[in-house]
């Protein structure tokens, strides 16, 4: 594999996607990196996710048709999407006893689960 240089850039969208406390869209990376680096792309923002997914440092997860990235290495989780901010967060805890393995009538054969759960999030169902 190749050495990656490292630039400003790409370190500050790497911090931003370490910080996140849920997955991300593209325009929210932007928007964050851009309070440290102002000047900052969207061209430039594609790039650098797409080389921290290839490096296996994030991984992109599909939340209502949109794709946002996330760090890996979490292990199994899931997600909350706020629907008054947009906002998604990370569950750490899993809401289903869904085993690898478990087989449902008409053969279907586990192997994996992904929830989503919608409500308010806290700062939002506090402000009514």
């Amino acid at each position: 594999m190749t050495a990656t240089r490292s630039t400003r850039q790409r370190d500050v969208i790497a911090r931003v996607m370490d910080d996140a406390e849920g997955p991300l869209a593209v325009g929210d990376v932007l928007a964050r990196a851009q309070s440290d680096l102002p000047g900052l792309g969207v061209a430039t923002v594609y790039r650098t996710l797409k080389l921290l997914t290839e490096q296996g440092r994030i991984h992109p997860v599909t939340l209502d048709g949109e794709t946002r990235y996330e760090r890996a290495g979490r292990g199994h989780h899931h997600h909350f999407s706020c629907t008054r901010c947009g906002r998604v967060f990370t569950l750490h805890t899993c809401p289903v006893a869904l085993p690898s393995g478990t087989v449902y009538p008409g053969g279907f054969i586990v192997e994996a689960h992904e929830v989503t759960l919608y409500g308010q999030c806290p700062a939002c169902a506090q402000a009514g």
